[in-house]
């Protein structure tokens, strides 16, 4: 593919809810612009679903970069997931885009994929144009949906291109920018007459108009003179319109028959803003002060990796988009993040899961760069003589943890690996070892998320692992002072072993154990101090219940004895041991559950099923907050025993709207029945 200059280049995210055709619009577009075959979701031969896993589930987890030409135009078209588990995506594909495409079923209309599609493009004040999908199906109601979306996003939301349907056929086009018909005959396009659609096309055409006329003052005073635009004026109009967020055009037709596609594309180049005009960002410099850049081949370099594939066959692999100068291979760059000089050998552009090399990936385009090992997605490469650092993307996070563990045993540090790898691909899963339960720990967004990463597992670094309900690190108190001997004697041929200790045991306010001796007369040496207070701080690790950590406890040594010859660090430590031994079963022991706050935010409507569920799960409600678009933050503090599922209670319960928090706050003691439980499954 030839170079392109920014002022000719499209960025364009396709997003939107799961199953309204984003892939499929990226294959009929992919196919209108000259690929070999229009392929199809379900039978796994997109250009855009490649992963293996795309294939198997038919549906994307991961974005993808697919390129077109269209009338001398570049379009970079950046397919995102639609399934919430993959949210990641959609945040990467924002940070490319220019623009987003929301595809929108006709029959569904608007979806919870939609909203979120839209706030991604709101949060970084990207354009966005719809493409109503699915037209073709009988139960698609193209008006209906129409309606919805400018309810649920307001005026902006202006019609481009509007059906004519005969007998439930949505083949025929209206383009309101030029005011001609369509019509799609044996899969090839013709101009027909406009339509008698009645006054729909007229109060269509008006709203066009009306969108036109609130861009400029001139417009605004020949609109109301009674003038009309010509097609030139209204293309320009609501280009500006589209450019500044004050139009939001919709577009329509139905991708698996490629009908609109090609109305659709001449649209996107029309309005859609260029990179040239988008892509320009202001970034930070070393001392945190702002630095404007241009998007100029001539300037100093500057990207974004917004991407990360970590093949271990392929290698891995860093998408980027150059928002200034050029990245060339042999021109070095500087990792901002790390200060590394990075040495890039070669630069592609990419095309689903296909590579061609290129001199050199210019301003607003994007590229790929391989083997960059210590690059992760966000960093900043930068020229080193103007080192400046460009923001990087905010994932969302975590909401699902699980112990992960190898099937065939001595595999732990194979699945270590392994997940770390697929952290680099994606930043939306973490892990860590848990030291206190010794289990790995592995999060993500949900369910299907976490199973995508089993299976990836396997299949790419050949580890089959299982997923358990991650143990609950409790721990033990005591709640009344206690005192207890510890004597150990040993006699054997030569010198034996005799350590004699008193010790009380009391709680206190303190995370780790607080140790004091106020031995008097020299009953126990000072020189043993240090082994008894040894052979206590080695016995807290296990508490008297079920094994769990003691916190909270003070451990005064006032009184023993000791022998002179007999007496050792070894026989006062475990002289320590046995007094702790003896003494905490009669301190009244506790168990304690770790507590920790819970910021949930849900739609309004679904507050009192949330609030009865903290309830149910022990929780503490201590407040609400409102929150944006008809949202509500609920507070409260809930044992994290009960936190297990509750990320997939909130998916169901506000379909997918809804989203939480959990830190850890503080322990607690638990109730007696959880108590008798969480003993009885440690002791059994």
């Amino acid at each position: 593919m030839k170079q392109y200059d920014p002022k000719n280049i499209l960025n364009i995210a396709l997003a939107g809810h799961s199953g309204s055709g984003k892939t499929s619009l990226a294959e009929a577009i992919l196919y209108l612009c000259g690929s070999e075959r229009l392929g199809k979701v379900s039978e796994g031969n997109t250009v855009c679903d490649f992963d293996p896993e795309e294939i198997k589930r038919k549906s994307s987890v991961q974005t993808c970069v697919a390129p077109i030409e269209w009338k001398n135009k570049k379009i970079n078209l950046i397919d995102a997931p639609g399934l919430f588990d993959f949210e990641g995506g959609l945040c990467e594909a924002a940070r490319a885009a220019d623009t987003v495409l929301v595809t929108v079923s006709g029959k569904d209309g608007v979806n919870v994929g939609t909203e979120k599609a839209v706030k991604a493009a709101d949060k970084r004040g990207l354009t966005k144009v719809f493409f109503v999908n699915g037209l073709c199906d009988e139960s698609a109601r193209f008006y209906r949906v129409f309606e919805n979306l400018k309810a649920s996003f307001g005026p902006s939301v202006c019609p481009v291109v509007v059906p004519y349907i005969v007998d439930g056929q949505a083949d025929c086009y209206v383009n309101l920018l030029e005011y001609k018909a369509y019509k799609y005959i044996d899969g090839k396009i013709t101009t027909v007459p406009l339509p008698d659609m009645g006054d729909r096309l007229e109060g269509l055409r008006t709203a066009i108009c009306e969108a036109v006329a609130e861009t400029s003052d001139e417009m605004f005073e020949k609109y109301f003179s009674g003038e009309d635009f010509t097609p030139e004026e209204i293309i320009v109009g609501v280009s500006r319109g589209v450019k500044n967020g004050s139009i939001s055009p919709v577009f329509c037709g139905d991708a698996l028959l490629t009908y609109g596609i090609e109305q659709l594309l001449n649209g996107l180049i029309w309005l859609a803003p260029s990179a040239a005009e988008k892509s320009s960002e202001i970034a930070s410099d070393l001392d945190g002060n702002p630095v404007e850049l241009s998007v100029n081949n001539d300037a100093m370099t500057a990207a974004v990796v917004f991407k990360t594939i970590a093949d271990p066959f392929v290698g891995k692999l860093s998408y980027f988009k150059v928002i200034s100068g050029k990245v060339s291979p042999d021109a070095p760059l500087v990792n901002m993040r790390t200060g590394n000089t990075e040495r890039i050998t070669k630069v592609m552009t990419v095309k689903g899961k296909k590579t061609e090399d290129a001199p050199y990936i210019g301003a607003g385009d994007i590229g790929v760069a391989s083997k960059l090992s210590g690059v992760n997605t966000g960093d900043t490469l930068s020229a080193p003589a103007r080192k400046v650092i460009l923001d990087g993307i905010d994932y969302p996070a975590p909401c699902l943890s699980m112990a992960v563990s190898p099937k065939t045993k001595g595999e732990e540090e194979k699945v270590a690996q392994g997940i770390m790898k697929l952290c680099e691909e994606d930043p939306t899963i973490h892990f860590e070892t848990n030291n206190e339960t010794h289990q790995m720990i592995v999060s993500g967004m949900g369910e299907q998320h976490l199973d995508v990463v089993v299976s990836k597992l396997k299949s790419k670094y050949g580890v089959d692992v299982q997923l358990t309900t991650p143990k609950v690190a409790y721990r033990e108190t005591i709640k009344k002072p206690v005192k207890v001997q510890g004597r150990y004697k040993k006699q054997t041929g030569g010198h034996g072993q005799f350590g004699d200790v008193w010790i009380e045991f009391s709680p206190c306010n303190s995370e780790n154990m607080i140790f004091e001796e106020k031995v008097v007369g020299g009953a126990v040496p000072k020189g043993f101090f240090p082994a008894v207070e040894k052979g206590l701080r080695d016995s807290i690790a296990k508490g008297p219940l079920a094994g769990f950590p003691v916190v909270g406890l003070k451990a005064t040594l006032y009184d023993g004895s000791y022998h002179p010859v007999d007496s050792s660090e070894m026989s006062f430590k475990t002289a320590a041991a046995m007094a702790y031994k003896a003494g905490m079963p009669n301190a009244s022991p506790v168990l304690l559950e770790p507590v920790g706050t819970l910021k949930a935010t849900v739609p309004d409507s679904c507050m009192g099923d949330i609030m009865g569920e903290i309830t149910k799960r022990r929780g503490r409600v201590m407040g609400m907050n409102p929150s944006d678009d008809r949202m509500q933050t609920i507070e409260a503090e809930v044992p994290q025993a009960e936190m297990g599922d509750f990320s997939t209670f909130i998916r169901q319960s506000t379909q997918g709207r809804g989203y939480f928090s959990f830190a850890f706050e503080r322990y607690e003691e638990a109730p007696s029945n959880i108590s008798q439980k969480v003993i009885a499954e440690n002791n059994g």
